[in-house]
């Protein structure tokens, strides 16, 4: 059991280390009950041509592949396509997994979470490029190309990785 002034501290380091305000902070581990376990994040890499599939997120107007936390009741797959058909307006098939990657073993900024990042590969089989609630535009882009990332949700490095999948589809998926 953890004193009152130990959980003030551990707060304030929170804040100190994320930058999210202290109220978030409270609301948020106030929220979690029971054995804390990773929250699962997928996303859903789509290839046309040279380029991928990126969304710009409405939360920091920076880009991102299409995804989002797991929904109970969906398999990773089905979560895949989903997110990417609400964030882009494709619709995909999932066809493969690319990687599942510990968050925190990955250059990404500190976050209040432990996060688990799925990544599985899809195919576009329609629909068309459209806006979301969550997203202000969207667009395939080149490895060289690349507009600014929303580094909470995906790094360079992650997405020079995904395209050495496109090059290299015998690539075996990475697990951490």
């Amino acid at each position: 059991l953890v004193s009152f002034s130990h959980y003030e501290e551990f707060m304030k380091i929170m804040n100190e280390f994320t930058g999210i305000e202290m109220e978030k902070l409270i609301n948020v581990f106030a929220s979690e009950t029971g054995y804390q376990t990773p929250k699962v994040d997928v996303r859903g890499v789509v290839f046309r041509g040279d380029k991928i599939l990126l969304v710009r997120e409405t939360i920091d107007g920076n880009w991102s592949v299409p995804g989002g936390w797991a929904d109970v009741g969906y398999t990773p797959k089905e979560i895949a396509r989903k997110e990417v058909f609400e964030e882009s307006g494709l619709i995909v098939e999932p066809v493969k997994l690319l990687a599942v990657m510990d968050k925190s073993r990955h250059n990404y900024p500190l976050d209040i979470f432990y996060i688990y990042k799925i990544f599985i590969l899809c195919h576009e089989i329609g629909g068309s490029l459209k806006t979301s609630i969550e997203t202000s535009d969207s667009g395939f882009f080149g490895l060289d190309e690349l507009p600014p990332l929303s580094t909470p949700r995906i790094t360079k490095e992650q997405i020079k990785l995904l395209f050495e999948y496109k090059n290299n589809p015998d690539k075996e998926a990475i697990c951490d």
